[in-house]
């Protein structure tokens, strides 16, 4: 898997370069404004989502170019998403990245518009990018594909579960796991399918194996964000450690104990790869990223 890991790096850098390229430059009205996207993009992260995009694009054929539209809108709209559960309302959180939040370097009120700003450029990007695939139908579907998955059947309803659920101790499995396919589990989703429509000729039993594939993973990362949570550390998570106990958050540990929520993982890790069997050493990078997010230490 070395090819793969080299790829995965190239991805990253690719992404960091693409969202750079689009977002608005630091010293253009207005500039504070700017200036908080910019933080919030690229002050940090492991461009997951956009990793993803370009995997799942390249494994079924598409081209680079086509898919950095797409790994950006995800990105934007992650990185809104994260400017907004950091707020004091939301999770009110200090450390993003081993950084300040949003909220903390520039005051909340800048901080919630740079989050509302973001959201449009995701769209933005995917309906204007020049490279992406033309078909005005298939580009249609991918913003549709996006907007349900940062709405109120994607990431938002998934954080308004989650605020519901606070203090509750009699969560099911199945109850907390819904609530992180809304949350965690929509917008790697999306990025999967992102990439996959960027190649318009994708078999529909191809297209079924990446959705399970991203469903898959999509648990397995909170599931991991969940024991990090318990067992990491602060310095290298880049974000305050046992937030979610602090708040008396429903979590996998919590429910299944340290040992179950990894156990439970790793099912699902198993059960991505299997989706991916047919794909052959095309896949490998989308492989690679499984096994990151089952295993990574922050």
């Amino acid at each position: 898997m070395a090819m793969a890991a080299e790829r995965i790096g190239h991805y990253q850098s690719r992404a960091d370069q693409a969202l750079d390229q689009r977002l608005p430059a630091a010293d253009l009205h207005p500039s504070d404004l700017h200036q908080a996207m910019r933080y919030a993009v690229l002050g940090g992260g492991k461009r997951i989502r956009p990793m993803l995009v370009y995997s799942a694009g390249v494994a079924v054929g598409a081209a680079l170019e086509s898919l950095d539209g797409p790994a950006c809108a995800v990105e934007f709209i992650h990185a809104y998403s994260l400017i907004h559960d950091d707020l004091p309302a939301m999770d009110n959180d200090d450390l993003r990245h081993g950084r300040p939040t949003c909220h903390k370097a520039f005051g909340e009120a800048l901080a919630i518009l740079a989050g509302d700003a973001l959201q449009a450029l995701a769209f933005q990007v995917l309906g204007q990018d020049p490279a992406m695939v033309p078909d005005p139908a298939i580009r249609a579907r991918m913003l549709g594909m996006l907007a349900q998955a940062a709405g109120s059947r994607g990431l938002v309803g998934g954080q308004a579960i989650d605020l519901a659920a606070v203090g509750r101790d009699d969560l099911t499995l199945a109850e907390l796991e819904n609530m992180h396919i809304h949350k965690t589990g929509a917008l790697i989703r999306a990025s999967v399918l992102l990439g996959a429509f960027s190649q318009p000729r994708v078999e529909p039993a191809v297209l079924e194996r990446l959705d399970r594939y991203a469903k898959c993973i999509g648990l397995a990362f909170q599931i991991r964000d969940d024991i990090l949570d318990v067992v990491g550390d602060t310095a290298t998570l880049g974000k305050t450690q046992g937030a979610d106990r602090a708040l008396n958050k429903p979590t996998y540990p919590a429910l299944l104990g340290l040992d179950g929520a990894r156990a439970h993982a790793r099912a699902l890790w198993q059960d991505a790869l299997a989706s991916l069997d047919p794909l052959g050493s095309d896949a490998d990078p989308l492989r690679w990223l499984a096994a990151y997010i089952v295993e990574r230490a922050y």
